[in-house]
C-alpha cells in the first residue's frame, strides 16, 4: 500500500518527514497522515513524490511481497524488481511472466548471461548482438579519425 511505501521510501532515501514535505511544499503532519494512512495524497502530490523518489505513480502506489523477504520497496523508475526464482537441479530457471511479457520473451528463444561481482542478466541474444555490432562499428569509425 501507499503508506508502507512511503515510510520505506523516505527512510531509504534517509529523509525525514519534514525534509520531504518541504520538497513537495506541504507540512510535516499532511504527510506524516499519508504515511499513517489517515489521508492519502491528490495524484498531483503522488507524482511530486514520485519524482522525489525516483520511482513511478505506479510503483509508488503498489506493494510486492517478495517471497521469503517481506515487502519490498518500489524499483526505481525504469528498473523492475520480478521476484524471485528457483534454480531447478540442472540450472534451468523460470522468467516471471510479466518480465516474459515485457520483453517479448519466448520458449526457445536464446539469451546471453552476463554478470558482475554481484548478480547475473539476461539480454535477449538479438538485443545483445545489436548492441555489439554497434560498438564495433563505433570503434571503427574512432580508428578511421
Amino acid at each position: 500500500m501507499l503508506k508502507d511505501n512511503l515510510v520505506m521510501l523516505r527512510n531509504l532515501h534517509g529523509f525525514s518527514q519534514e525534509a520531504i514535505a518541504e520538497k513537495i511544499g506541504i507540512s510535516r503532519q499532511a504527510y506524516a497522515k499519508w504515511e499513517t494512512g489517515a489521508t492519502v495524497p491528490d495524484i498531483e502530490k503522488c507524482l511530486s513524490l514520485a519524482e522525489v523518489y525516483g520511482t513511478t505513480i505506479d510503483s509508488l502506489v503498489r506493494t510486492e511481497p517478495l517471497e521469503g523477504v517481506g515487502m519490498i520497496p518500489p524499483a526505481p523508475k525504469g528498473k523492475n524488481i520480478w521476484g524471485s526464482v528457483a534454480i531447478g537441479e540442472r540450472g534451468q530457471i523460470v522468467i516471471p511472466k510479466g518480465a516474459r511479457d515485457l520483453f517479448g520473451l519466448t520458449g526457445g528463444q536464446r539469451l546471453i548471461v552476463l554478470s558482475d561481482e554481484t548478480g547475473i542478466a539476461l539480454i535477449p541474444d538479438e538485443a545483445f548482438m545489436a548492441s555489439m555490432r554497434n560498438a564495433m562499428e563505433r570503434s571503427l569509425e574512432n580508428q578511421d579519425e
